[in-house]
């Protein structure tokens, strides 16, 4: 067995970022036009996708095949099911109020403030986070015990997120529920199964890329980057900022698990304490 393809993975490096740039670009172009910059979030899933799809035609006599099918179907499959929940969920919407907040900060042209702050930045983490998915490759060992562990980790992450997406939808598609916090279903084991459920995905992605100690080596950075956003970064923390003055938050979130899933907390007898 021939070693890592170190050459043929640094040739691939420019045009997996050009795939992620080309797709932000291009929805920049749209939502300037359409007057919103929530698209943006529709674009991460689909330049995930599109780094996927590059990177398997520039490894074509590289890597192991069933591998790399793998991994990016895998990639696409997430990706893709994550852009179009997302382009759901905001139809008929207006701004998303993250970026009127972020646009709000911009000292001179909001358009170019946009483009430097949300789209270029997303472009580069979609790059630096896609390393799994770049390197796995060019993994020249066929699927291994690794692979198959990091096969059922993505797969647990995306039923949890989809389920969960699917859940909080269903919720708010009922009038009743209008100002109030889903804590049903998966959102009674944790506030965030769609985050929690990308978490898994991500080290579900670099466990395929496991099959190399190079691979490994070259893309650990990835799941640790994503899991930082996800509980520190844009999502669980911002989220739960914007939601910190809504009615009955502080009462769910003293009962629900801010991330790891487990069962609720019950409430506390009156005159006693929360049980921890």
């Amino acid at each position: 067995m021939s070693g890592y393809p170190w050459a043929a993975f640094a040739a691939n490096l420019a045009p997996a970022a050009g795939a992620a740039l080309a797709v932000m670009l291009v929805v920049f172009a749209v939502a300037v036009r359409r007057g919103t910059h929530r698209l943006a979030d529709v674009a991460w899933g689909l330049a995930f996708t599109a780094v996927a799809i590059v990177s398997y035609v520039m490894s074509a006599g590289h890597g192991d095949a069933v591998g790399r099918l793998l991994i990016t179907v895998a990639t696409a499959l997430w990706g893709l099911r994550l852009a179009v929940h997302i382009a759901r969920r905001g139809r008929g919407h207006g701004e998303d109020p993250r970026y009127e907040r972020m646009l709000a900060k911009a000292s001179g042209n909001r358009t170019l403030y946009a483009l430097r702050t949300v789209y270029l930045l997303q472009g580069a983490l979609v790059w630096l986070i896609s390393l799994p998915v770049q390197a796995a490759q060019y993994v020249p060992a066929p699927v291994g015990p690794l692979a198959v562990v990091g096969i059922l980790v993505w797969a647990t992450g995306l039923t949890f997120e989809a389920v969960g997406d699917h859940q909080l939808a269903r919720f708010k598609a009922d009038p009743a529920h209008r100002g109030r916090i889903m804590d049903r279903g998966l959102w009674s084991w944790t506030r965030h199964p769609n985050y929690f459920g990308d978490f898994l995905v991500w080290w579900g992605l670099f466990l395929m890329a496991c099959g190399s100690w190079q691979a490994a080596a070259l893309s650990l950075v990835s799941p640790l980057v994503m899991t930082f956003l996800l509980t520190r970064g844009s999502g669980k923390r911002l989220l739960e900022d914007h939601m910190a003055d809504r009615p009955g938050f502080a009462v769910y979130a003293a009962r629900t698990s801010g991330f790891f899933p487990r069962p609720p907390r019950r409430p506390a007898a009156p005159g006693q304490r929360e049980r921890r």
